[in-house]
């Protein structure tokens, strides 16, 4: 395979099996929350199409500046997907997250992505409604250290009641 190719695929690819449909999930969460915007744009095709609330955009260039702008203001950021369906091509996941304003305000966010691949495991688009809810710092349920992915024996969204 060449090194071109290579940079432009995302095991696992479709078609999905639940298995690595999973996988792919878990892949997208640890990516996400490594909070590295021009990472994180590599798992996207370059013409990727965006709905996240109420924005509209596409390409990997317009992704870095939304995440970019989204980690400025969601401090101590910790995401959790779990997966809800999928298809040969197409993975539906829940997900939650937990962060704090530049204020100290902590939220919980709760929401679903709906994701189309290309043949190479990129995604093509991505459609996310989301909606926040204020809670105290004594409510948070995502703690472990920011430095690494989640840990493998850390609750997922069900284990927690979410």
């Amino acid at each position: 395979m060449s090194e071109t190719l290579a940079a432009e695929s995302r095991p696992p690819l479709p078609p999905f099996t639940r298995d690595t449909a999973i996988v792919k999930v878990r892949a997208a969460e640890n990516g996400w929350n490594g909070c590295n915007p021009e990472k994180v744009a590599l798992a996207y095709t370059a013409d990727s199409r965006w709905r996240n609330r109420t924005e509209f955009f596409s390409s990997r260039p317009a992704i870095v500046d939304f995440l970019r702008r989204k980690w400025e203001r969601e401090h101590e950021y910790r995401l959790i997907k779990e997966i809800w369906a999928f298809t040969e091509d197409r993975i539906a996941v829940r997900f939650a997250y937990e962060f704090h304003d530049a204020a100290g305000q902590w939220f919980r966010a709760y929401g679903n992505e709906n994701w189309a691949f290309d043949a190479n495991g990129l995604m093509r688009e991505r459609h996310a409604s989301i909606n926040d809810l204020a809670i105290r710092d004594t409510e948070r349920q995502f703690h472990w250290d920011r430095a690494a992915p989640r840990p493998e024996d850390h609750p997922g969204l069900s284990d927690l009641g979410l």
